[in-house]
């Protein structure tokens, strides 16, 4: 007899089943949706910002332009977050990331995540037979270096290898799917008197998950990755020698096409050869360029698919940190709208911070949400051992 999975996980994956009005209702639809989700608790704690905030360790999922300016020579971060608490108890994302400073211009950097999509039942068609459990999971690891191309401007490319083992059947022709994508960054910051201050201006862009499509069934049917645009801004302002204050800004957009839209008097042969046309048959590449002039409904919902991050950041003597922010997305594109709240504490050695999602929109699966990390600097641990030793 064959087997069939009974609860199919994509559903967890997608949040984008919030919204309530199915008319308007147009989500870009890419596969691999784990690659957007925010690894760490610092960005994740203000809003999901990070294009242009200023270096830390996790910089390789915002920005990877930003390591160059890092002030320690190496660093590595861990990430947890318990994921749709709501909905299940089993789903977790784990994050990995470091970096290395090479002279004073240059880095190498690399992360590694993985998404367990937990335990899903299976079930034999014969109610007699016993089922069986599996255990789906997405994992991405990539590489990247940057570099200083003058005193204020940093370039950055990274290359990424994906994995999605989803589900098994006795079908031959379904199977894990895997992809290459790559990154192109690029980071500025300098030096502005506001207020009789001197401040820290940054501006990020990060164009990410470039790349191949990905296909569960020897490329038969594929689904285009998550390719997204970030674009961000940063104002670093002193209070005083140990206060300071970061204002960030960041703007998303999806760089895929949107699904054609059946017309009323479409017949379903005709739409499906337009769909074919316009949208299952397109490369990655020419979808990238599509996807900035194809919504259905024009202009104003090319405007809906951008979503909006806005963070705030208050540090004291570079040691503790308190951090707010807000995302916006339009209702007809997944209306994934909350608050975030986060604190961090950092020694010479290593940091600690978390992170806390509240959700404005109702009946919103990442409610509550919680993300933590740990990060070590890798020269401080050496100073540490250095002074033991004498």
């Amino acid at each position: 007899m064959k087997k069939y999975i009974l609860l199919l996980l994509i559903a967890f994956l997608s949040v984008h089943l919030l919204a309530q009005d199915k008319n308007q209702f147009n989500p870009v639809n890419t596969g691999v949706n784990s690659l957007g989700i925010a690894p760490d608790s610092r960005g994740g704690g203000m809003g999901d910002v990070g294009a242009a905030t200023d270096p830390d360790v996790n910089s390789q999922y915002w920005n990877p332009a930003k390591y160059p300016f890092t002030i320690s020579r190496a660093g590595v971060a861990v990430s947890y977050t318990p994921w749709l608490r709501k909905l299940v108890n089993d789903i977790d994302l784990a994050y990995l990331a470091g970096y290395y400073r090479i002279g004073d211009y240059q880095a190498v950097s690399g992360s590694l995540r993985y998404f367990s999509l937990g335990e899903v039942p299976v079930a034999y068609q014969d109610e007699n037979s016993p089922g069986y459990t599996i255990k789906p999971y997405e994992m991405a690891v990539d590489v990247a270096y940057s570099r200083m191309l003058s005193e204020h401007f940093s370039a950055a490319v990274a290359l990424r290898y994906i994995y999605s083992d989803l589900a098994y059947r006795e079908d031959e022709e379904v199977s894990a799917g895997s992809a290459f994508a790559a990154d192109i960054a690029f980071y500025y910051t300098n030096y502005v008197i506001l207020a009789q201050r001197e401040c820290m201006l940054s501006f990020g862009l990060n164009a990410s998950n470039i790349g191949t499509k990905i296909s569960y069934d020897s490329g038969n049917t594929s689904q285009f990755l998550p390719t997204n645009l970030r674009l961000g801004a940063s104002l670093l302002f002193p209070i005083d020698d140990y206060n300071t204050i970061g204002v960030s800004f960041d703007a998303n957009k999806y760089m895929v096409p949107t699904r054609p839209v059946r017309g009323e008097d479409e017949l379903q042969e005709e739409y499906e050869e337009r769909l074919d046309r316009d949208y299952n048959d397109i490369s990655p590449i020419k979808g990238i360029f599509k996807s900035f002039s194809d919504a259905p409904g024009g202009f104003k919902e090319e405007l809906q698919e951008i979503q909006w991050s806005l963070g705030l950041e208050y540090t004291y003597h570079e040691q503790f940190s308190i951090r707010g922010g807000y995302h916006w997305e339009h209702e007809n594109k997944g209306n994934r709208k909350y608050f975030s709240f986060g604190a961090g504490f950092k020694m010479s050695v290593f940091s600690l911070d978390a992170a806390y999602l509240v959700s404005t929109a109702q009946s919103n699966p990442l409610d509550q949400t919680l993300r933590f990390t740990l990060g070590f600097d890798l020269d401080g641990i050496k100073d540490l051992f250095g002074r033991r030793r004498r």
